[in-house]
Order: structure tokens, then sequence, then C-alpha cells
């Protein structure tokens, strides 16, 4: 087992002195010190660029689902546009939630990622459609995606077939955000393989914390046989409610197994991203002030800053 598999094991392992989830302080005196904010510091303004490209692809990827996988990608995409930066989503999710969380009809789209990946006359440049957001551009995804699975299993190479679409297109951008599926399917390989980093949204509750060990056993295995520059970019504490015990014990442990592999960022709970879902549109836009659309901003400085 990997070094970082073994860390996601202790974290799961380490004693557990907090009350169940959504309880109140139960009279943990050592659990009243929110541990999210202890590690928060101060951080710098990134510098303009002169010149975009080739992107940094990342993958936003945690095989369990609702833990925050899409609302990252897409806030993340936004706060980084907001930097200047020109960004790539890409839909590789055959549920399309990244691109009717933008606002985009990909059910009524003739082509979307699918036909980039199975189809050879047809690229990511074809099928990319622009968001609401400057600077912020996306590939959509519907039902149609499913098919792939089942067909990229006859394809040579077939764990590289993103990798191979994405390489025309990358000169044109400074980050490629790939909003992978909540399963270890070959889609979310080929996402691991077409990445150079991976940012695991995990949701600050007991369950997401098991998973984790699988999740980081499986980005090993790609890095020893198929992308030897893969890395873990960091682990995102999401839905982070500080009024709760659970919350902070669970981050507690996380820090305590990846140390600065944690962002320091921290995404709390709150009813604004569900209202960004309905409207089609990031929380920068749509509630710019929120406390949530200052978290993404906080994550874009500490991706940029990697």
């Amino acid at each position: 087992m990997s070094t970082r598999a073994e860390a996601a094991g202790r974290a799961v392992a380490l004693p557990y002195g907090g009350a169940p989830a959504g309880d109140a302080e139960m009279g943990a005196p050592a659990s009243r010190v929110d541990p999210a904010k202890a590690r928060q510091r101060k951080l710098p303004t990134p510098k303009p660029l002169t010149q975009h490209g080739p992107a940094r692809v990342i993958a936003m990827c945690n095989q369990k689902g609702g833990v925050g996988k899409t609302t990252s990608t897409i806030n993340l995409g936004a706060a980084l546009a907001e930097q200047g930066r020109k960004v790539l989503l890409v839909d590789l999710d055959p549920q399309g939630a990244l691109s009717v969380g933008l606002g985009i009809p990909a059910q009524q789209l003739d082509r979307t990622i699918y036909n980039a990946l199975m189809e050879p006359g047809t690229s990511l440049a074809d099928v990319r459609v622009a968001t609401g957001v400057p600077g912020l551009d996306l590939v959509p995804s519907n039902i149609d995606l499913s098919a792939a699975e089942v067909q990229l299993v006859s394809e040579v190479a077939r764990e590289q077939t993103l990798m191979r679409v994405l390489g025309p297109i990358r000169a044109e951008y400074d980050y490629v955000l790939i909003d992978c599926q909540p399963s270890l399917g070959l889609l979310t390989v080929n996402a691991l393989t077409a990445a150079h980093g991976v940012i695991i949204p995990l949701e600050c509750e007991f369950f997401s914390l098991r998973g984790v060990a699988l999740l980081v056993d499986t980005i090993d295995k790609v890095k020893e046989r198929l992308n030897p520059a893969l890395e873990v970019s960091g682990i995102l504490a999401t839905m982070y409610d500080t009024r709760t015990v659970h919350c902070r014990e669970v981050f507690s442990r996380v820090v305590e197994a990846f140390g600065d592999t944690v962002f320091q960022t921290v995404i709390g709970r709150t009813v604004r991203f569900p209202e960004t879902t309905v409207a089609g549109q990031p929380i920068t836009t749509w509630a710019p002030t929120s406390s949530g659309a200052a978290a993404y901003r906080d994550l874009a400085k500490e991706v940029i800053a990697l």
C-alpha cells in the first residue's frame, strides 16, 4: 500500500472523540477550537499573465457522490477566470451536472464530449461552448457519454483517449478542470491519465473519509502504470460546518494524516450553492460578496500558487 493510502487508512483509524454528525458541542473542550480557522493564512494576490497556456490539467475526483465535486469545479473555474486565467471546464459525467450548473442545455446539444472522444473527425474545439463568465469555456456532457464507457473498452490505448483529444487545445488555456463522474471507472481513469494533478473534494463527514484510501490507491496505480507525472494537488474540505464537533473532528483527522496536502481553504455549508445551480451561474457572479465566493477565490489563489 502506498504512503498516501496508508495516510488515508490512518485518518479513518484515528481515535474518535467527537459527537455524531449534526450534534452540538456536547461539551468537548478540545474540539471548541475551529481547526480550519486555525490553519488560515493571508494569501498573496496572483500576478497577471502576459501570455496563456499550455494548460495545467486538473481532475476533480472522488468516487463518492454529493461531496461538492461539480460545485467546486464550476466555482474554482470561475474564480480562476476572475484572476485573468483562461479556463476550460470538461464535463466527464454522463449526468451532465456541470453543464446544467452553468445553464447549458446539454440534453439539447447535437455534439458533446462524447463526440470528441468517440468520433475521429470531431475535436474538443468543435464541441466547446462559451459560458456567461469571461475567460471560462465548457465542454458539455449528457447521457450519451454513458455509452463511451462501454465503447472505449475495445479501443487501443483506451485509457489515453481523453489525453489525446485534450492535446491540441491545451495551448489556448491556462487550466483545464475535469469534473469526473462519481465512480472509478474507465472515464475517471481517462481523466487521471490526462491530468497533471488531482483535487479531491472531501465532505467533512466520516463515511466520506472512509473512501479516500480507495481513491488514493487508484491514483497511485494510474501514476505507476499510465501517468508518472500525476500528483495529488490537494484535498479540499467541503460542506464544512464549524458548529458541529463531527465536522471539526473529521477535518482534524484529514489534516493529521495528509498535512500540507490539505488546502488551507475550506468550503463551508451555505444555502447559496443550491441557489447557484438553479440560476445556472457560479457563486462568484450570483452572490459575489458571499462567504462561498470568497472561499473559492482563496482556493483559486492556492491553485495558482501550486
